[in-house]
């Protein structure tokens, strides 16, 4: 319990710099309580006004919460959400932030990733993302390569660059904790691309890769079955938003040494790339969808306008 509660000051405290005179709410659900309750307990030693908020696991990641989670949400100074399903691609966080709230969602948290992905350097992260930040923002066009198979390139069009730093000490910001990734959500894109790192429901790929194709924003081909029915269940309900290409992502958590099958730390790793299918309304696109389902990608090149891009590395020991 004491690394959780080192963890959770860290998010409380230095992430969300929480004040004493602020409402926060902690929302988590029955399985994410033991870190739901040590966020709670940091928060609650600060301010009166703390509340903790626990509902059933969700269906799907980007699923709405229920009603009262999102009255919560909005109504709060400051929230953290550990949940199992994410809450990050939801109208409900959305709403939240838009109206003044800020925080962080924690999807699919362990406890082990909670220790391991808040025991970072952020201030080096926020140097990286900083950085990385410069040399994508008006960009273009985007390529990403491997030697797996991966090229498919990005039409960015007018879509706005973020960072996510960890830093949501201001008025409707928001993040993803861990944090650590620069991130946009493309106009457009073609291609082809080879996930060999993390992706939901596999977890850590180990000598297998899922393969996806791409064409004018759509997801056309999925090689895995699993994620091929996730997909078209959504689009049961919203038809090609559902194969919408969604997002880029850089990673530049520079304490991630090693991928861990955790989505939400292994799409943070130094020196990777994540692109997601889905949902992107609540990241700076415009297609709403019931999923956003990120894959990972090792030891990608990524060309910014032509000219390669220096990726983030990770501090790995000596």
């Amino acid at each position: 319990m004491s690394e959780l509660r080192s963890a959770a000051e860290t998010a409380v405290e230095q992430c969300l710099a929480l004040e004493t005179d602020e409402s926060c709410v902690v929302v988590t659900d029955d399985e994410r309580e033991s870190i739901g309750e040590a966020l709670y307990a940091v928060a609650s030693e600060i301010t009166d006004d703390a509340t903790l908020v626990k509902y059933p696991p969700g269906e799907q990641h980007g699923g709405e919460p229920p009603a009262p989670v999102a009255a919560a949400l909005a109504g709060s100074d400051a929230f953290l959400a550990p949940t199992t399903k994410s809450l990050s691609h939801t109208r409900a966080r959305s709403d939240a932030t838009d109206g003044g709230s800020r925080g962080a969602t924690l999807p699919g948290i362990t406890e082990s990733v909670f220790v391991t992905g808040l025991d970072a350097d952020y201030d080096r992260i926020l140097a990286e993302c900083e950085r990385t930040l410069e040399c994508v923002a008006g960009a273009d066009e985007v390529r990403v390569t491997t030697d797996r198979g991966t090229d498919i390139t990005f039409e960015i069009g007018n879509r706005e660059w973020f960072d996510d730093t960890g830093d949501v000490s201001e008025s409707g910001s928001f993040s993803n904790l861990p944090a650590g990734e620069v991130f946009v959500s493309p106009e457009s894109a073609d291609g082809r691309y080879v996930v060999d790192g993390t992706m939901r429901p596999h977890g850590l790929l180990e000598n297998e890769t899922l393969e996806f194709v791409v064409e004018d924003g759509l997801v056309t081909e999925i090689s895995d079955d699993e994620i091929r029915e996730q997909v078209e269940a959504a689009a049961a309900d919203v038809d090609d938003a559902a194969y919408n290409l969604a997002e880029l992502g850089i990673g530049t958590n520079v304490g991630v040494t090693d991928l861990v099958g955790s989505v939400l730390l292994d799409e943070k790793a130094a020196g990777t790339v994540h692109i997601a299918i889905g949902d992107n309304a609540g990241i700076g696109g415009e297609t709403e969808a019931p999923l956003h389902l990120d894959g990972i990608i090792r030891d990608p090149r990524v060309f910014v306008d032509g000219e390669e891009l220096e990726l983030p590395a990770a501090d790995r020991p000596d």
